[in-house]
């Protein structure tokens, strides 16, 4: 288990799901974390207080990066918790998929979609990567998220959005690892099918082929990509960049369920 006492994390939308499985990770290994939330002050509340339970420490910094002014002012209060930072997590993403944005046409998702995660994404590594340079920081760390079938492509409105947002965020973040070498390291984690709150209600077609399309036959869960992110930030992968790492069981078509016409 990598040791990251006296390191400070920043976890983007770490209110609930991947992002607030990864920032309890990274607590459990001693990083101080900066949990993030858009508008969900009571779940990122909820994160720091089961982070301080277990002994650890985290604070809450509140931002809504469709802003970019907001997404400036919100790197000068993360780097101002606990003096520095050390490890930032780009996980933050509009939920499209279930709640109000739901009912929103296929242009208006994607432009959420585009400002929030690709956006932000861009903003937020270029400037903290500028930082740590001015800084000499050593050991310094970003991971975004991508997603696995954003090279392959997927079928519907959906997958025609996700591979186009997550493609950018995966072609970014290759470019700017080069950009960043040797000093900054920057990964990619490309999700598969992981039971986040849509998957808690997704049909039993969509089950099925979740479970299909892994060749361990089985969900991921948010503490599989924590796991990945914790390898990513850590030590333990200190050559590796420009790398995208799939967390997706194996990715496997030949067994697919019948889909809906």
């Amino acid at each position: 288990m990598p040791d990251l006492t006296h390191k400070i994390a920043v976890v983007t939308g770490s209110s609930s799901g991947i992002g607030r499985a990864a920032a309890m990770r990274l607590a459990a290994r001693g990083a101080s974390i900066v949990v993030h939330a858009a508008k969900n002050r009571a779940g990122a509340e909820e994160t720091c207080a089961e982070i301080s339970r277990l002994g650890g420490k985290a604070a809450t910094v509140l931002c809504n990066f469709a802003d970019a002014e907001a997404r400036s002012k919100f790197i000068d209060s993360a780097w101002n918790v606990w003096g520095g930072v050390d490890y930032w997590v780009n996980n933050a993403g509009v939920d499209v998929l279930t709640g109000a944005s739901k009912e929103l046409s296929f242009a208006e998702k994607l432009q959420l979609l585009w400002q929030v995660d690709v956006e932000s994404t861009i903003h937020l590594s270029r400037e903290v990567g500028r930082r740590w340079i001015a800084e000499k920081r050593e050991g310094a760390a970003i991971v975004n998220i991508g997603w696995d079938q954003s090279e392959c492509g997927m079928e519907g409105d959906s997958g025609e959005m996700f591979a186009t947002i997550k493609s950018a965020i995966t072609a970014f973040s290759r470019s700017l690892a080069r950009s960043l070498a040797p000093q900054v390291r920057v990964n990619v984690v490309a999700p598969g099918w992981i039971k986040t709150s849509w998957g808690e209600t997704a049909s039993d077609l969509w089950s099925r082929r979740a479970t299909a399309e892994a060749l361990l036959r089985r969900w991921g869960t948010p503490e599989d990509i924590a796991a990945a992110i914790e390898f990513l930030v850590s030590p333990n992968s200190g050559f590796i960049t420009g790398h995208v790492l799939p967390v997706n069981g194996g990715l496997d078509h030949s067994h697919l369920p019948e889909r809906d016409e």
